[in-house]
């Protein structure tokens, strides 16, 4: 049986203050992304259901997901500085989001509290990732689901730099996303077979996982 290399556990780190504030800019040139995740996840939502977005960072999805249905949205992230960015974006759109302060690994939330949990392009920086789905697996509710989408740990460079120019970023923005998918996005990132390691020591009771050219997308069900 193969054993499978993980990476070492480590702490939490959240992006604050201009990093945080770059980084929102920088995503804010591919809002067309946010819209069609949230146009997708809205088809396949009830009315009413209780969503949790773990690392919304600016909030762009869970806003986006507001405008297009009556549901009760909670964003939770370990930057002080992306909490406070998310809740003002939410307040000029004019819906409501319930931005926290928080870990992924040790959520302030009730077990069984949300109807649905998205994670997006955020799971390779969590310092305990087991502990993180430990945690969606708790304060999801019985039956309910998750997604996480995250960048793939086996990209090739060719791969990656082809995702970015299809961002059509500004120059100087695609220059340093470029960057930093090679010097220590990619690193921390998770393979297919890392995720069904650690999905195999949590209590979800169904697993999919799905790739595209750099990314994977992981469905849970509690």
């Amino acid at each position: 049986m193969t054993t499978i290399a993980m990476p070492r556990t480590r702490r939490d780190s959240g992006m604050e203050g201009m990093v945080a504030k770059w980084y929102a800019a920088n995503t804010a040139e591919m809002m067309n992304q946010y819209v069609e995740l949230a146009e997708r996840i809205a088809a396949e939502l009830p009315q009413g259901s209780s969503v949790l977005e773990v690392a919304p960072g600016p909030g762009y999805f869970s806003i986006e997901l507001a405008k297009r249905g009556d549901y009760s949205i909670t964003g939770l992230d370990l930057s002080h500085t992306f909490v406070k960015i998310a809740a003002k974006k939410a307040a000029e759109a004019g819906v409501k989001v319930a931005f926290k302060q928080g870990s992924a690994s040790n959520m302030p939330f009730p077990a069984n509290s949300f109807d649905f949990l998205l994670c997006r392009a955020a799971f390779k920086n969590f310092g305990q990732p087991v502990a993180a789905l430990e945690e969606m697996c708790r304060v999801l509710k019985p039956g309910s689901r998750g997604l996480i989408i995250d960048l793939k740990g086996n990209a090739s460079p060719s791969e990656l730099s082809r995702e970015v120019e299809q961002m059509k970023l500004t120059w100087f923005n695609g220059i340093m996303t470029k960057l930093a998918f090679r010097t220590f996005l990619l690193k921390r990132a998770y393979t297919r077979e890392h995720f069904l390691a650690m999905l195999a020591k949590t209590k979800f009771t169904h697993s999919e996982i799905s790739e595209s050219d750099i990314g994977l997308e992981i469905r849970v069900m509690k």
